[in-house]
């Protein structure tokens, strides 16, 4: 296999858009969650976010990275003003439509892209009910980054909505079987095919192979 060499100023003399497919396809497969939020005359609204990352068990804190606020960022500013949102995984059914909620539209997402608002007594974000795993968080820290404008929204998690069978008895969430879709680049939607789950490693231990772990 041989491999195309790219410098930064290679980089940097791209395309905007093809500049943008490369970068966002090189870190790999990323989560995508619709964030659902209101603003406090109670007008809801969705966006599609790839930038979606544990942050922390105890607390339990999930991250989300937001383009920088140099246009209206409608879902930024519901968080800022009412400190709650939620993320809710996608689905295949309804993928398409969870990406055209990436647009801006003038009119809630929830009603041009479909979807139902499901409420909970818990926090006033409103989940997405055809999404699987649904998590409700409050805004506990935002940081801007200098280095291009976005800015790190971290959420602690005050509820989570997990479909029975999907989880284990060690709490393990089987992602494979809620069908939650990762993303790759900004437009490329796949499903995921788990090979295994493997054991905490320890020091002075050798490695398993890998056709030793297709066998447990």
């Amino acid at each position: 296999m041989t491999d195309t060499q790219f410098s930064t100023t290679d980089i940097l003399q791209m395309e905007q858009s093809y500049r943008a497919n490369f970068i966002t396809s090189l870190s790999g497969f990323k989560s995508i969650c619709l964030v659902g939020t209101i603003d406090p005359k109670g007008r809801t609204n969705l966006g599609l976010y790839s930038q979606v990352f544990h942050v922390g068990a105890n607390p339990p804190l999930i991250g989300i990275l937001v383009r920088p606020d140099n246009v209206v960022r409608d879902t930024l500013n519901n968080i800022i003003k009412t400190g709650h949102f939620t993320l809710n995984h996608v689905r295949p059914e309804f993928y398409p439509a969870a990406h055209h909620a990436s647009a801006h539209h003038t009119q809630s997402e929830f009603e041009i892209c479909g979807f139902t608002p499901q409420f909970s007594e818990l926090h006033p974000a409103p989940y997405v009910q055809e999404a699987s795993i649904k998590l409700g968080l409050r805004l506990v820290q935002r940081t801007y980054i200098k280095l291009n404008g976005t800015i790190l929204v971290i959420g602690e998690v005050v509820e989570a909505l997990v479909p029975e069978d999907c989880l284990k008895q060690d709490g393990y969430v089987d992602l494979e079987k809620a069908q939650s879709m990762a993303l790759s680049g900004l437009d490329s939607y796949h499903l995921t095919q788990r090979l295994t789950r493997l054991p905490s490693p320890q020091p002075d231990t050798p490695y398993i192979t890998s056709s030793e772990a297709m066998l447990s």
